[in-house]
């Protein structure tokens, strides 16, 4: 197969190659546009440092920025720009008055935009780029005042780049007129960034590519942050251009009547959504599915959105399972996660990672609810979800998704309804027996094989999870309020009665 990063210039932005399906075409002009503060400067600086990085001469031109606030901007990331990077700054004609400048200065709304073109090209000559940087067209737009002067400015630029070899990226903050797409048609591919400011948590960024002539590229919207060190892509997963390779086996809980209820156990490579009103114990349930995976010795990666790891860290070692010492053997990768500070990407990309890097065999995401959270829009969570469970189950993982239902008893509601994207569905429900509030677990789906039909009372207590045997003296029992249709109904035993310590 044909390398496709052959006649490219890599920017430098982690994820962004993969959306470019490599890079940017070399000997090209590109535009780089959106609003102050997406991005642009930083991503125009990590293209050029990659390309110093190389060997290249670089060119970096600003009419907005002094050279001062770009150097702070590159050790804000912990950068310095180096000497195979030029900065040419254009600043106000008074600083002509002092002896000691070094370069030919502008100040671009003092001179015409001949002038203008002009100290640029001599720049140009004298560097002999291999890439180059324009900060920002929107100076050069005010000075040609109307679309067919600035027209023929960008393609003068564009000639002239050509006989340069220089890979060139224009850079577009869009404030002087965001809707002139003049450029948009004159150059090889446009890259557009937004970012986005929900109504609570921190802004969100995200790109899209609007045209790259000749070359094929990863379409639709992709997240992205700015952190220290620059910017970070994360490019939309598709699953389908990851193949399944792996054999199929059925693996078991190690609790004879959970696998009982499930028929054996799970299909690797599957999904299970566990559902059920809060402190029904899905949780629990999930981490079952963990601790056999450590058992095999497979490694494991817990995502929790909604409880704080302290207080899971405590609550399941008074019961038997110690995650952090799990977690400090190497085994197990648990991370708490914040849905206002995280956009979807990042945390599909995350998952990525510890099943790419970790080897993570069962991954459990914990809950839907806070990944819902990350993502207002309900449609966009099904879709993200489809993408990443049929991801996971094509790289042979298992995975384990929580749902918590509004109400405790009766009717319940579901944020959003993925029980048709998962391949097996446990039901957790509570229900009044003898004057007291007890738990009850079904499967109500399984794609991969049989399953009981039943439903099993279970109980939480010192010693974990414990299930029973199926509950035949009650009728209605997943609607909480049973009816009972035996003397004598085989209900767990409470302490009172004999049962171990709840």
């Amino acid at each position: 197969m044909e390398d496709r990063t052959i006649g490219k210039a890599r920017t430098g932005v982690d994820g962004l190659d993969d959306v470019l399906s490599g890079g940017l075409s070399r000997k090209r002009v590109f535009l780089l546009e959106g609003s102050p503060g997406s991005g642009k400067t930083t991503i125009a600086l990590q293209f050029l440092l990659e390309g110093a990085a190389e060997g290249e001469q670089c060119l970096y031109i600003t009419l907005s920025e002094t050279e001062e606030e770009l150097r702070d901007s590159a050790l804000s990331h912990g950068k310095d720009i180096p000497d195979l990077i030029e900065v040419f700054e254009l600043v106000p004609p008074e600083s002509l008055l002092d002896a000691n400048q070094q370069q030919s200065l502008l100040y671009s709304s003092d001179l015409e935009l001949g002038e203008t073109t002009k100290l640029i090209f001599e720049a140009l000559e004298r560097v002999k780029p291999k890439r180059v940087v324009i900060d920002s067209l929107s100076e050069i737009r005010l000075l040609a005042q109307n679309s067919l002067r600035y027209r023929r400015q960008i393609l003068a630029l564009k000639h002239f780049f050509s006989r340069m070899d220089s890979t060139v990226l224009l850079l577009d903050d869009m404030t002087s007129d965001a809707t002139d797409k003049t450029v948009h048609s004159v150059v090889h591919g446009v890259i557009h960034l937004e970012q986005l400011a929900p109504n609570y948590g921190s802004e969100r960024r995200r790109l899209r590519v609007l045209k790259y002539r000749g070359q094929a590229f990863r379409g639709g919207y992709h997240d992205f942050t700015i952190k220290t060190g620059g910017v970070e892509v994360f490019p939309r997963l598709r699953a389908v251009e990851h193949k399944p390779g792996f054999d199929r086996t059925m693996l078991a809980t190690g609790m004879k009547e959970f696998d009982d209820l499930l028929g054996g156990g799970i299909a690797s490579g599957s999904s299970t959504l566990l559902i059920g009103p809060a402190g029904t114990g899905k949780s629990l349930f999930a981490l079952q599915f963990v601790e056999a995976a450590i058992r095999r010795g497979e490694n494991a990666a817990v995502f929790i959105f909604d409880e704080e790891l302290g207080l899971l860290f405590a609550r399941t070692k008074a019961i038997g399972l110690d995650l952090e010492a799990l977690s400090a053997q190497g085994q197990l990768h648990i991370e708490q996660l914040d849905a206002a500070e995280l956009s979807p990407g990042e945390f599909a990309q995350r998952v990525r990672d510890r099943v790419a890097s970790f080897d993570a065999k069962t991954v459990v995401i914990d809950s839907i609810n806070g990944y819902q959270a990350a993502m207002p829009e309900e449609n966009a969570l099904i879709l993200h979800m489809h993408e990443l469970l049929q991801y996971l189950n094509r790289q042979g993982a298992n995975t384990f998704i929580t749902v918590a239902q509004h109400g405790l008893v009766g009717d319940m509601k579901s944020p959003v309804d993925v029980t048709y994207l998962a391949d097996t569905v446990i039901l957790l429900r509570y229900f009044e027996a003898k004057g007291q509030v007890r738990r009850a677990v079904s499967v109500i789906k399984k794609r991969t094989g049989q399953h009981e039909d039943t439903i099993r009372e279970y109980r939480i207590g010192k010693a974990g999870l414990e299930l029973g045997d199926p509950l035949t003296g009650f009728q209605g029992i997943l609607r909480g309020v049973p009816i009972l249709v035996e003397d004598r109904p085989r209900l767990l035993p409470t302490p009172e009665e004999g049962g171990p310590d709840s």
